[in-house]
Parts: C-alpha cells; sequence; structure tokens
C-alpha cells in the first residue's frame, strides 16, 4: 500500500538526554519529527537550541537525520536543553528536566508563521511539557490559531512537575487526536473529572467529550490501543529485547500519524506503530540509526506497505 509524502510539523522540546555513560539528542517533539522523517514526510520543527556546543551538535545531528533547520532557532544567551536520564532494571527511564532551557525563547514573527504553515500542514503535532513555558504556550497556540486546514494532533506525554491540569485540557479541546499511555490515563481521568472501566471506555469518552477523531493509548510491553472515527482496536505488542524505552513512544506516533495519514485500517496503523516503537525501544536512544525495512520484518512477520 504506497503511501504520500505529508506535511507535517511538529513544536516543542529538542533537548540532550544525559545517561549515565553517554548522551543521546532527543526531546519528545524532536523525536518524533526525526522518526516522521524516517518514514517519509516532510517534517518542519519548531523550536529553539542555544549558541552553545550542545546546540552546535544538535544542529549538525538533525541535519544528519535530513531534517529542515529553518525553524529551528538559534537563541543567544540561552542554554541547549538538558535532560538528566536514569533507566532501570526494564528499560523505564526517569527523567530530571533542567530548565529554563533554549527552546523556551523560540518566537516567530507573522512572516516565519506564514512560511511554516504555507503550503498547508497535513499535520500539527504538539504535546505538554513546552507549553509550560509562556513562550512556548504562546507559540504553540499562535500556529494551531493560524494553521487552517491542518490537522492537529495531541501527545499528552506527561512528565512530574511539568504540565498542569488547564494545559491539558486546552491541549485536548484544540486536537483532532490524541495520544497518551496507558499510566497517563488515571491522570487525565482526574483532570476532566471522569471514571472509566476499559480502556476503550475511556477513549469512546474522551472522543465523544472533545469531539476527537481518533484516540490512542499505548500499554508497552502490552501494545497499544486505537479508537478512530468510532472504530476500536487493540494490537499486542512484539517482544524485544529493550536497551531503554526513551523515545519508543515518539516512534510509535510518528508511524500512527503515517497510517492515518494513508487512510489504513486501524489494524494495520496499530501494527505498524507497535513495530515501529519496539524497534525503537530496543536501541539506545531516543533516535538511533533504523530503517523502515527492519520495522517491517519485525517479529519474524512480514508487514506489507
Amino acid at each position: 500500500m504506497l503511501v504520500s509524502a505529508m506535511k507535517i510539523v511538529s513544536i516543542g522540546e529538542i533537548l540532550w538526554d544525559v545517561f549515565p555513560k553517554a548522551e543521546h539528542l532527543g526531546g519528545a517533539a524532536f523525536n518524533f519529527a526525526a522518526h516522521a522523517r524516517r518514514l517519509g514526510h516532510e517534517v518542519q520543527f519548531v523550536s529553539g537550541v542555544g549558541d552553545d556546543e550542545r546546540g552546535r551538535r544538535a544542529l549538525a545531528r538533525a541535519e544528519e537525520l535530513g531534517m529542515s533547520t529553518r525553524f529551528l532557532r538559534v537563541i543567544p544567551g540561552a542554554s541547549t536543553g538538558v535532560v538528566s536520564v536514569e533507566v532501570d532494571p526494564d528499560g523505564q527511564p526517569a527523567f530530571t528536566i533542567h530548565r529554563p532551557a533554549a527552546y523556551d525563547y523560540a518566537d516567530f514573527d507573522r512572516e516565519d508563521l506564514d512560511q511554516l504553515l504555507f503550503p498547508r500542514a497535513d499535520w500539527i503535532a504538539y504535546g505538554t511539557l513546552y507549553q509550560m513555558s509562556e513562550q512556548g504556550h504562546s507559540l504553540t497556540h499562535r500556529i494551531l490559531r493560524t494553521a487552517f486546514g491542518s490537522s492537529f494532533f495531541y501527545d499528552i506525554n506527561l512528565r512530574p512537575a511539568s504540565y498542569t491540569p488547564a494545559i491539558v485540557r486546552q491541549s485536548i479541546e484544540a486536537a483532532d487526536m490524541v495520544k497518551l499511555n496507558d499510566d497517563e490515563v488515571t491522570a487525565v481521568e482526574a483532570m476532566v473529572g471522569r471514571r472509566h472501566n476499559s480502556i476503550e471506555d475511556f477513549a469512546r469518552d474522551l472522543a465523544g467529550q472533545y469531539d476527537l477523531n481518533g484516540v490512542a493509548v499505548t500499554m508497552g510491553a502490552r501494545g497499544c490501543a486505537l479508537l478512530l472515527h468510532g472504530e476500536y482496536v487493540e494490537a499486542p505488542g512484539y517482544p524485544v529485547q529493550v536497551a531503554d524505552t526513551v523515545g519508543a513512544g515518539d516512534a510509535f506516533s510518528a508511524a500512527l500519524l503515517h497510517g492515518v495519514g494513508a487512510g489504513w485500517p486501524a489494524a494495520e496503523i496499530v501494527d505498524l506503530a507497535n513495530r515501529v516503537g519496539a524497534l525503537i525501544a530496543s536501541r539506545p536512544g531516543a533516535v538511533p540509526d533504523w530503517t523502515v525495512a527492519e520495522a517491517l520484518a519485525l517479529g519474524g512477520t512480514a508487514f506489507r506497505l
């Protein structure tokens, strides 16, 4: 099944994930953008780096990955973002986010926004952490208000002390499609004031309450669930030897939009997304080198595009 390239705008953080023995370029919005580019889409990434050594390495890495740096601002006097990461024996990360960071200060004038959004973007993707700065929140919603004809994808992606219920609710209200993990379901239930007996009940209720076309819930090694235009499916995960799970959810999101944009059936969309997420979890770092062919062959079963 052939897939036409989409134009995707990703808004948010770019930072270095600093592990005890290594550091890798990441940030949820950057990871998503890089994986969407790997899947063949035109991606414009909106963020900022410092005029420092880490910033220069970040720009070089983005270019290596085939990403445009046109809207990746260099912010004088600010430090490129850093997150300290500790990984438990199961590969699950714990993050300490150091702010303020350069990505908090990116800004655009009207001409920049016109260039960003013309031709029209198929998808605008955004998250939560970036919006905790006044500048990040303002820029995100300026873009959403200006992006006529685009679909909006919100990856909830909650980090400790890096969200507020008001920002999450506002971001869901703006979205056409929402993605979160099963741990975040409980937090979102509290924010919207409703409890549910199952992931399906949650997805259907959230979609109805906020007029969403889709709700995706990742469940780690157990796979994922997807409600898309009223059709609900669950799909098991692909077993891999986990290196770390940093970036796996962002890769899942990129593959999810890849399939949604192509108009695939829900079951095919989640199968590809599970494959890509599992492949990234099997390799260190949020944006390791990988190929689509490797994801398609994961688990010894073929996936035909």
